[in-house]
């Protein structure tokens, strides 16, 4: 028995001592390899996005493209476009630094424009604006100056000649400019009163007699201001027709207060 243990041993192959640390080493170092690979590639990328941003911000600010030198207008009836610019305050600036907010108020402090949008955009056309103008109701002569009165009763700049308006002639008492606004009620009266009387293409306005007019035959027609033109009107006619069955000729009806009608006669016919 002890001889065949020993020929066991003797046929058993030699051991080999390994070290652990090789094995561990030679799969550490291609894993640190491609991590550098990757590290190296990483820092590139960032870069080179570095360059592109800073190349996109220098196109941005350092081009003139990008600054406004002119606007689009649309919805223009007699303002021009060079007028709506001279109204803003964007000449020069770049995109980035223009709110269509402070645009549109600017805008709106011209008593012309009676609403806006604005767009701002990129080249060609970064200021994009679209302006509705307020429409004149009537005529409006004072102190040797005409003006345009909207219904609301703003007052605008005469831009052309309409004959197709109505005229109201401010009496020479009113002295001064005509202001900002006048009241919305004289308007809306001439108005109506206009169309009670087409024959009639101008109305005079006194500051205690309101609307008036010269009658053709040959005296003056004073009738306040309010709504109730029509009923002023039929009263009107038929003290005319009183003062012509009497054989009066008069010089002034005041139907301002209609519960107390004036009337001043002239003469006899």
């Amino acid at each position: 028995m002890t001889s065949r243990f020993r020929r066991r041993q003797q046929t058993r192959e030699p051991a080999i001592w390994r070290d652990s640390s090789e094995g561990i080493g030679n799969i550490d170092r291609p894993q640190v390899s491609k991590r550098g690979q990757m590290f190296v590639s990483w820092r590139l990328f960032s870069g080179a996005l570095i360059l592109i941003l800073v190349g996109v911000l220098a196109v941005f600010f350092l081009s003139d493209t990008f600054y406004v030198r002119g606007i689009a207008v649309g919805g223009l009836d007699t303002m021009t476009v060079n007028e709506v610019y001279e109204l803003l305050n964007v000449n020069g600036l770049h995109i980035f630094w223009i709110d269509p907010a402070d645009v549109r108020a600017d805008l709106l402090k011209s008593s012309t424009v009676a609403n806006a949008t604005v767009t701002v955009g990129f080249p060609p056309n970064m200021v994009q604006i679209i302006i509705e103008e307020r429409q004149p109701a009537l005529v409006w002569e004072q102190g040797g100056v005409a003006s345009w009165i909207d219904l609301q009763g703003r007052v605008m700049r005469q831009r052309e000649d309409r004959n197709t308006l109505l005229r109201i002639q401010a009496d020479p008492l009113i002295e001064g400019n005509i202001g900002a606004a006048v009241d919305a009620l004289i308007v809306t009266s001439a108005i109506q009163l206009h169309d009670l009387l087409p024959e009639v293409a101008a109305f005079r306005y006194h500051p205690d007699k309101g609307l008036g007019y010269n009658d053709p035959g040959g005296w003056e027609v004073w009738l306040g201001v309010g709504l109730d033109m029509q009923q002023k009107i039929l009263i009107y006619n038929a003290i005319v027709e009183d003062n012509a069955a009497q054989g009066l000729l008069p010089n002034e009806i005041n139907l301002v207060n209609t519960h107390r009608p004036f009337v001043s006669v002239l003469s006899e016919r």
